[in-house]
């Protein structure tokens, strides 16, 4: 008996070199930010959304109309929500054409953010239940989606559109988007 060797002594160390590996490979993966998301490539989910305030709403034929363009879900709740407002000012103010979906928030705070910061918004609606949300995988908000001229999601971005993010995610996913259709 003196030769086996108890399982208290092996499972220890076979767990860290589990781990150890785990962590390895996590860690070297390409974008250790990116959040996978089952929608890309296909067809965006459909919109459906209540009206916000007199804001026009925007519905599926916008989304496949021509052109590269973001669909943005937020709320007024949402910390990383203010951060990334003025970047997504300047895309707006760029002509890029963002469509907001407010997501689980009350209409009165999310016309009240809008009326603070800013509304970049082409278009945009409320999703009060979050079932819009869930049709797209949304992760919290805020998160992006990007769809190309034919209605198919080209990017997902969770978290906020930080300048970093603008430089070295968004614009470089817009750009071949844009000259892919």
């Amino acid at each position: 008996m003196a030769g086996k060797l108890s399982p208290m002594v092996v499972l220890p160390p076979l767990v860290f070199a589990a781990l150890a590996a785990l962590f390895f490979f996590g860690l070297n993966r390409e974008d250790p930010d990116a959040l996978p998301s089952a929608l890309a490539g296909k067809s965006a989910p459909p919109v459906a959304l209540e009206p916000l305030g007199s804001a026009p709403i925007f519905d599926d034929a916008m989304l496949r109309a021509p052109g590269v363009k973001l669909v943005n879900f937020w709320a007024s709740w949402c910390a990383p929500c203010r951060v990334e407002h003025p970047n997504l000012e300047a895309l707006g103010a760029e002509g890029v054409a963002i469509y907001g979906v407010n997501y689980k928030d009350k209409p009165g705070n999310a016309l009240r953010f809008l009326d603070e910061l800013g509304n970049p918004y082409a278009a945009l609606g409320a999703d009060p239940e979050g079932r819009m949300g869930i049709d797209w995988g949304l992760y919290g908000v805020p998160e992006t989606y990007m769809i190309d001229g034919q209605g198919n999601i080209v990017l997902r971005f969770a978290g906020p559109i930080t300048q970093r993010a603008l430089e070295s995610r968004i614009r470089p996913a817009m750009a071949e988007a844009g000259a892919g259709g």
